[in-house]
């Protein structure tokens, strides 16, 4: 456990010198609306230090409250089996969830993409997505469920592992910095990159999923970590560059609505901001 708590701390460092590197760019100058800056410290300090405790501690009392009876059922897994399986259970809960999330008033669940849009309304792309989040959302991310019935089974170093994994990939597929645009370009390596994106999520392929216009495709790209899913189930797409635009088309709702709804207002119909073009572009079942 110690060897975890030393690798999140160098994940902290690493995600702080890549937006230090991004601020040094510019990659963050003249990109934000004067809603961002309350949205994102809002999101920031009462969601990692207000929201991530609540949701763990209602996810742990839950668990304890419905049985008792499997607690430490599965301690004796070898890390190198739980861990792949436990990942590939996480990404499967996350492609769902959050497929039905886009899917928008055509879904069964409409209020998922009033709560998750938050993450998608900023006109950029870069780290500070990372914390973009409505604070109903940190309830409903699959990883905290997911990684809280790992460890009541026994697979604590494995539910780490996963946590671990998705905090790197996602610092590296919202930064702003695009490596793999040479990659994908490379008359040799560009071929197998692509193939390694029907199984892996890479920086374009999310970006994809961030834009609109042109090569963007909010409707597509569901996975955090890999794409198998997608390419399971049809929603794949791996882009031939970046996309024209990032974010939503139309105005986005006020700051507080983004930050704290359903508790705080509802967007108004005459304020009609857009739905994810998931509503006529994909089929939810």
């Amino acid at each position: 456990m110690r060897m975890f708590s030393d690798l999140f701390l160098w994940v902290t460092i690493a995600t702080l010198l890549l937006l230090a590197l991004e601020l040094i760019a510019g990659r963050h100058r003249g990109v934000y609306s004067k809603g961002d800056f309350p949205l994102l410290l809002g999101s920031f300090f009462l969601g990692r230090w207000l929201m991530v405790p609540l949701s763990t501690g209602l996810k742990a009392w839950l668990l304890g409250f419905v049985t008792t009876q499997y607690q430490g059922a599965l301690s004796g897994t070898p890390f190198w089996l739980a861990f792949p399986l436990l990942l590939l259970v996480n990404e499967f809960c996350f492609y769902w969830v959050h497929r039905w999330a886009h899917a928008g008033s055509a879904s069964r669940y409409p209020m998922l993409w009033k709560i998750h849009r938050t993450h998608h309304s900023g006109k950029h792309m870069n780290l500070s997505l990372l914390v973009r989040l409505n604070l109903s959302w940190f309830f409903i991310i699959p990883i905290g469920w997911v990684s809280a019935t790992a460890v009541y089974l026994g697979l604590g170093e494995a539910a780490l592992a996963c946590i671990l994994t998705v905090q790197v990939w996602n610092m590296i597929t919202h930064s702003s910095f695009r490596w793999d645009d040479t990659i994908r370009r490379h008359r040799l390596f560009g071929p197998l990159f692509r193939a390694a994106e029907h199984v892996f999520v890479s920086p374009g392929i999310h970006h994809t999923h961030h834009g609109y216009g042109k090569d963007g495709k909010h409707y597509r790209n569901f996975g955090t970590v890999l794409t198998f899913w997608d390419w399971v189930f049809g929603t794949l797409h791996i882009p031939e560059g970046r996309p024209s635009r990032y974010g939503l088309p139309g105005p986005n709702p006020h700051w507080t609505e983004e930050l704290f709804y359903p508790l705080v207002g509802s967007w108004r119909k005459q304020e009609k901001t857009a739905e994810p073009a998931a509503t006529s572009r994909a089929s939810i079942p």
